[in-house]
C-alpha cells in the first residue's frame, strides 16, 4: 500500500471508531502558517509560500476542517473572498492551489506543482483524508493531468471546462479550424496559422477583421460556417460585451451561423484570439509547431459535425451559389502543415490522456464552451472506456454559453458530488444531472442548469 492509501486508511479508521480527528481544529494550525490576505473568510488560517520554481502556492484552511482539501491551477489569483473559497470554507473545506503564472503553457510543470503544493499542504497542516484536484480552463486541464500522473497524492478530480482531448488532439483541432479558414477565404493573405508573431494582439486583430468582413457575404457565412463545423466549435456564442445570446434553434441556419460566429470571431473572449495567443506561448514553449493536418480528410471531419451544423452548411453553401463538394476538394489540395517531431514531443508530456484512470473523475463542461469544446470531453470518455476505466468517470453538461460559464452553486454541486463518490465508494445517481441540479439549487443560486447531453465525437483524438 503506498504512504498515501496508509494515511488515508488511518484516517477513515480513527473516523470510524469516533476519534474526532477530522473536525478539530486542523493540526497544523500553530506551525508553518501565514496570516490570511484581507477580506478572506472569517474563522480560518492559511499557509502559503513558493514551490522550487517560484511558484506561489496559498491554501486556506477553516478552524475545524473537514479533512478534505480542494487544489486548483489558478487559486492564489482568486480574490481572497471568492464565493467559492468562502462557500467551501464554511462547509469545512481547505482550499488552495498554485498560479499559472510562472508555468504558462509549460502543463507538465503545471501538474507536478499541484502534488507538490499537497506536500506543503501536509507538512504544514497535516495529512488530508482525501485530496481533490480541481480548476477551471488550463486548470481543469491541470487537474485531469494530474489525476492521471500524480494518483498518489489525489483520491478525486473535478475537471471544470478543461481542454480533455489532451495538449496534442485539442491543437490538432484548432489548426484544422484556421486551416480550412484561410485556405478557403484568404489563401493569398499573410494570416497566420502556424508560426504565430510575437505581436499576437496584432494577430488577432487581423484576424477578426478578416472573419467580419467575411461575415457580410453569403459566401463567407457558408465558409465560416464549414470552418466551425470541421473545428466542432458550438453553435452558440456570446456577444461582444460577453452578454449570454439565446440557445439558437438549431432548425434555424441562420442563427446557428451566427452562434459559430460568434463563438469563433464575433463575441468575447473568440476562439481564434486563444488560437493566435496560445499557439504562440506553445510554439515558444515547445521550440516549434507541434500541430498537423497530413492526411486529414476534411470531408470525413465534416461528416463527423454536429447534425444541425451540417444543415446550415448545406443550406448556407446553397443559398450563396457555392459548390460545398468543390470547397472540400481545395481542401483535400491545400497543401498540409506537418508538426516538429521535437515539438509534438514536448506537447505530449503536457499532456496525452490515455484513460489509465486510477482515481474518480467528473468532468463538467458548458455544452456552449467555444474553448473547451464539448467534443473533446468525448475524447477523454472514449480513452476511459478504451482502457477499462469507464467505470470510474461521470461527465455532466451544462446549458450555458461561453467559456467556464459556471455559478457557483453549480460549482460546489460537483465538488459536493465527488465528496459523496469518495464517502460511499459509488457514484449511485450522485452524478446525474437531476442530482446535481438539487445540490446547485440548494447552495442557493438559482436553478442548477445540469441536462442530459450527447457530445459529438471528438474529430483529432491523440493518445500518443
Amino acid at each position: 500500500m503506498s504512504a498515501k492509501r496508509l494515511r488515508r486508511a488511518i484516517a477513515v479508521c480513527l473516523a470510524a471508531v469516533g476519534v474526532a480527528a477530522l473536525a478539530t481544529p486542523a493540526a497544523g494550525a500553530a506551525t508553518g502558517t501565514r496570516a490570511c490576505p484581507e477580506n478572506s473568510p472569517t474563522g480560518v488560517f492559511c499557509t502559503a509560500g513558493e514551490l522550487a520554481d517560484g511558484t506561489p502556492y496559498r491554501f486556506v484552511v477553516p478552524d475545524r476542517w473537514n479533512g478534505i482539501v480542494v487544489t486548483e491551477l489558478d487559486f492564489v489569483d482568486r480574490a481572497p473572498d471568492h464565493p467559492l473559497t468562502e462557500r467551501l470554507t464554511a462547509r469545512g473545506y481547505a482550499v488552495g492551489g498554485t498560479t499559472r503564472d510562472i508555468t504558462g503553457w509549460n502543463i507538465a510543470a503545471a501538474i507536478d506543482n499541484q502534488a507538490a503544493a499537497v506536500e506543503r499542504f501536509e507538512d504544514a497542516v497535516g495529512h488530508p483524508r482525501w485530496a481533490i484536484t480541481a480548476g477551471r480552463s488550463m486548470g481543469g486541464f491541470v487537474s485531469a493531468g494530474a489525476a492521471q500522473v500524480h494518483p498518489e497524492t489525489f483520491d478525486a478530480a473535478v475537471p471544470f471546462c478543461g481542454g480533455l482531448g489532451g495538449a496534442v488532439g485539442q491543437w490538432n483541432q484548432k489548426l484544422d479550424t484556421v486551416f480550412t479558414l484561410k485556405s478557403l477565404l484568404f489563401p493569398d493573405t499573410g494570416l497566420p496559422v502556424t508560426g504565430v508573431p510575437a505581436d499576437t494582439d496584432q494577430a488577432t486583430r487581423a484576424w477578426t477583421s478578416a472573419l467580419a468582413a467575411a461575415q457580410r457575404t453569403p459566401e463567407g457565412k457558408a465558409r465560416i460556417a464549414l470552418a466551425a463545423a470541421i473545428g466542432q466549435l458550438p453553435g452558440w456564442g456570446l456577444t461582444a460585451d460577453g452578454e449570454p445570446t439565446p440557445r439558437p434553434d438549431p432548425g434555424d441556419a441562420d442563427e446557428v451561423q451566427e452562434g459559430m460566429y460568434r463563438a469563433l470571431a464575433g463575441g468575447f473572449s473568440p476562439y481564434i484570439g486563444q488560437a493566435m495567443s496560445s499557439r504562440r506561448a506553445i510554439e515558444t514553449l515547445a521550440g516549434g509547431n507541434p500541430s498537423w493536418n497530413t492526411g486529414v480528410d476534411y470531408a470525413r471531419q465534416l461528416a463527423k459535425a454536429d447534425a444541425a451544423q451540417r444543415r446550415t452548411v448545406r443550406e448556407l453553401y446553397a443559398r450563396a451559389g457555392l459548390d460545398l463538394r468543390d470547397d472540400l476538394r481545395t481542401l483535400a489540395r491545400a497543401p498540409r502543415i506537418s508538426a516538429e517531431p521535437a515539438a509534438v514531443r514536448y506537447l505530449e508530456k503536457g499532456i496525452v490522456f490515455d484513460g489509465d484512470l486510477r482515481v474518480p473523475v467528473l468532468t463538467v463542461n458548458p455544452i456552449g464552451d467555444q474553448i473547451a469544446t464539448v467534443a473533446q470531453q468525448q475524447s477523454y470518455e472514449s480513452a476511459a472506456r478504451a482502457a477499462g476505466k469507464a467505470s470510474l468517470l461521470r461527465q455532466s453538461y451544462l446549458e450555458t454559453v461561453g467559456h467556464c460559464a459556471f455559478t457557483t452553486g453549480e460549482q460546489l454541486a460537483a465538488i459536493t458530488a465527488m465528496t459523496h463518490r469518495l464517502a460511499t465508494g459509488r457514484w449511485s445517481d450522485v452524478a446525474t444531472p437531476e442530482s446535481l441540479n438539487r445540490r446547485a439549487e440548494a447552495a442557493g443560486d438559482g436553478p442548477g442548469r445540469y441536462v442530459h447531453y450527447r457530445p459529438p465525437v471528438f474529430n483529432r483524438p491523440y493518445t500518443g
